[in-house]
């Protein structure tokens, strides 16, 4: 038995070349619980084929287990592929979405039924969980369905020797899936017109809604500022940076600093978008001053078609849904929310079964760093030591994604978005919902975040009332900590330093500059930055020179005049006065030590962001201000709490002194040599010199980088995630972990 990601990768066709090469009898057949091949042959012949197994496989294929059972068979006059069966409540990988491969795209210029086909696809590529509805991987469970294939598409799908041999999707120009462009109250039918009409629109300064993998996607000229700037203006997406489509590396490289592991993941089969640094500026509008674009490459054959047409070499391909709302998938819907906000939608004739949106990563150290976890990797499991059965992670609220487990494997859904409105709620239900069909999961432990207001927390709630199944809450950083544990299956304490914006404490104060000594069984809480004041609560996010002008209040004398400052002369005086006398008289200031709001704060002091429009904006500006190289680091003070009103009174010193990026990195390295600092004291005390670093702050890639450097040169061994984000889109693994850990030692 073979089990693994072993479906939807080409891997029976695979199994059978093996085995015929080898001249073995027997037969593969896809069970819901993985791959069965039986083979007569002797013990040598099977360990010998198990290890080829292991180094042949496709590509896109992962093997966790190859199991040899002695037994009788029956007599075989050759090998065959036989037909699916359906093995209980065991449940095997399934695959995510691949992108097109080049055999395929060679065959959009030659193979007679497919020239220019725009759903061309095979056994090692093609559309995968955004299609399926059941196990197993079998087209009459996919919403290939209904598309009933041609004498020479069931020809090629009946051949053992051929490479569209199972492959679900096999369709061509006679029998698949087709296109329609939608505009102005007209349609337009056939893959020529449409592209040229496409290409036509973006030549002309217009944008359009494209139906893609897993949703709809927003495109338009990258180059145009005009255009960039109507879309975002539409989308309402205000300035968070838009991902780009390259016309192939090569072009990528002319516009990106690329290193050779941003290659490897640009163009591999998953295709996610990869943060990486900007060499030849796009249009303004796309990255909004940053230093960093959102690259890709396409992954669907209409992506690829579609630049033969363009004169652009890049466009932007943003997700279609408007603000804080989740990926549109159904048709109907695009044309009636996409087309005020594109003029034009294209739209075809299969339905996304299961919405999923653009993978993020970055590469940080030469290692990935998932930013959201999505189209291609989705839904991958994450091997964990515990068995997880049963165990139901509700995730946190922000970038949300929940977590279930089937056995010793974590399955993490895809990225959710922020979970607090009915719309991502609703997404958020699907997901759970999808889950528990596809992998025939019923929970019997529920884990949730430990903050009461968390709508996440209302999905607990609804299967506590449906099912009498225990609940356990867990601190948010705790959790973060325990991702990364599961992650790399580590066992005792570890010292944990968790960065991020915000989570609930166990004191009912705003947590996020955690130093704790966790197992998975509990944690202490050893150090935290300064308590400070958030006046307006969620408005100091929106308005970070609230944060700023908390902390110079709680830094310098009453002699010191705020309002001297650059930052403050440009606020308007009374919402000044207002805010100033919410700090000093304690008016809806809940207490934080978020080091998130610690970047705010300086990062509005250099005027680099006084004020957001979308997420972690303040911090992205600040790290991207980074263009000196110097080691030198402010002043501090580390206790039980951490002081930083050196720091803060030497950079309000430095900024008629230094230029900004000085003051950036200097910054950037203080938070570097706390970390340092704190746990050698963590490591004196204890003796521990492992260190899991998790938390949205930790997808900063110079300070992770630097913190990294200075652990490992004073002998700690430094773990962060790689199989999930940093960010709160890590959270669920963490909590399963937990709560499988904590059901086992109750046991």
């Amino acid at each position: 038995m073979v089990r693994g990601l072993v479906q939807g990768v080409g891997f029976r066709p695979f199994i059978h070349r093996l085995a015929t090469g080898k001249g073995l009898p027997g037969e593969v057949i896809n069970r819901s619980d993985g791959v069965l091949v039986t083979l007569d042959c002797d013990r040598q012949q099977a360990e010998q084929f198990a290890g080829e197994i292991r180094l042949k496989a496709p590509h896109a294929a992962s093997i966790r287990s190859v199991e040899i059972t002695p037994g009788e068979i029956g007599y075989y006059a050759g090998f065959s592929i036989t037909a699916s069966l359906d093995a209980d409540n065991d449940v095997t990988e399934i695959s995510p979405d691949i992108a097109v491969c080049d055999e395929c795209l060679g065959d959009l210029e030659s193979d007679a039924g497919r020239i220019d086909y725009p759903f061309i696809n095979c056994t090692a590529c093609g559309p995968r969980f955004s299609i399926i509805r059941a196990l197993p991987y079998d087209r009459v469970n996919t919403t290939m369905a209904p598309f009933t294939m041609c004498p020479h598409c069931k020809a090629e799908y009946n051949d053992i020797a051929d490479r569209r041999f199972h492959a679900q999707p096999v369709a061509c120009n006679s029998c698949g899936p087709v296109y329609t462009l939608h505009e102005g109250g007209h349609t337009i039918s056939g893959i020529q017109a449409i592209l040229e009409r496409i290409a036509w629109r973006l030549s002309s300064g217009f944008s359009v809604a494209i139906k893609s993998t897993g949703g709809y996607n927003l495109m338009c000229d990258a180059l145009n500022e005009e255009a960039v700037a109507c879309l975002r203006k539409k989308k309402q997406r205000d300035l968070k940076p838009f991902a780009v489509m390259f016309r192939d590396i090569t072009t990528l490289k002319e516009y990106c600093f690329a290193g050779r592991e941003e290659e490897v993941h640009l163009l591999s089969w998953r295709r996610p978008i990869v943060i990486i640094g900007s060499r030849i500026p796009l249009a303004p509008s796309v990255s909004s001053g940053l230093k960093t674009v959102g690259a890709m490459l396409p992954h669907m054959p209409f992506h690829h078609m579609l630049f033969r047409y363009v004169s652009t070499p890049a466009v932007v391909l943003t997700s279609g849904n408007l603000s804080d709302e989740p990926i549109i998938t159904g048709d109907d819907e695009a044309i009636r929310s996409l087309m005020p906000v594109t003029g034009c939608v294209v739209s075809y004739n299969r339905e996304i079964s299961n919405r999923v949106d653009d993978s993020v990563i970055r590469i940080i150290n030469g290692k990935t760093g998932m930013v959201r976890r999505a189209r291609g990797f989705a839904p991958q499991p994450v091997e964990i030591a515990c068995d997880a059965e049963g165990v139901l992670a509700a995730g946190a609220e922000q970038k949300n994604t929940l977590c279930i487990g089937k056995g010793k494997q974590a399955l993490p859904g895809q990225f959710n978005g922020d979970v607090n409105n009915v719309a991502t709620y609703d997404f958020y239900r699907e997901t759970y919902t999808l889950y528990s069909s596809l992998f025939r999961f019923t929970p019997s432990y529920v884990v949730c975040d430990m903050h009461p207001g968390y709508l996440t927390s209302r999905l607990a709630g609804e299967i506590l009332a449906e099912l009498d199944v225990p609940l356990l809450k867990v601190q948010h950083h705790y959790a973060h900590a325990a991702s990364v544990m599961a992650e790399h299956k580590l066992e005792g304490k570890v010292i944990g330093v968790i960065m991020d914006g915000t989570g609930y404490g166990t004191d009912g104060n705003i947590w996020g500059s955690e130093f704790l000594v966790a197992s998975c069984h509990n944690f202490e809480r050893f150090a935290h930055f300064d308590y400070m004041k958030m006046p307006g609560g969620d408005a100091a996010v929106r308005e970070p020179w609230r944060m700023a002008l908390s902390c110079l209040l709680s830094y310098f004398d009453n002699n010191f005049d705020c309002r001297s400052l650059r930052l403050f002369q440009s606020v308007d005086e009374r919402k000044f006065s207002i805010v100033r006398s919410m700090i000093e008289q304690d008016i809806n200031a809940p207490l934080t030590c978020g080091a998130g709001r610690f970047f705010d704060a300086v990062s509005a002091l250099l005027m680099l962001c006084p004020e957001t429009v979308f997420d972690s904006e303040a911090p992205m500006r600040l790290e991207s201000a980074i263009a000196a190289r110097t080691d030198e680091y402010y002043p501090f003070s580390s206790g039980e709490t951490i002081g930083l009103g050196d720091m803060f009174r030497r950079i309000v010193f430095d900024l008629d002194r230094d230029d900004t990026s000085m003051i950036a990195i200097k910054f950037h390295n203080t938070i570097a040599r706390i970390i340092l600092d704190v746990c050698m004291k963590i490591k004196k005390e204890t003796g521990l010199n492992r260190v899991v670093l998790s938390g949205g702050v930790f997808q900063n890639r110079y300070l992770l980088g630097k913190a990294s450097t200075l652990l490992s040169e004073r002998g700690f061994t430094v773990f962060t995630n790689h199989q999930v984000p940093a960010n709160d889109g890590g959270i669920s693994l963490g909590q399963l972990f937990l709560a499988a850990e904590r059901r086992s030692s109750c046991a």
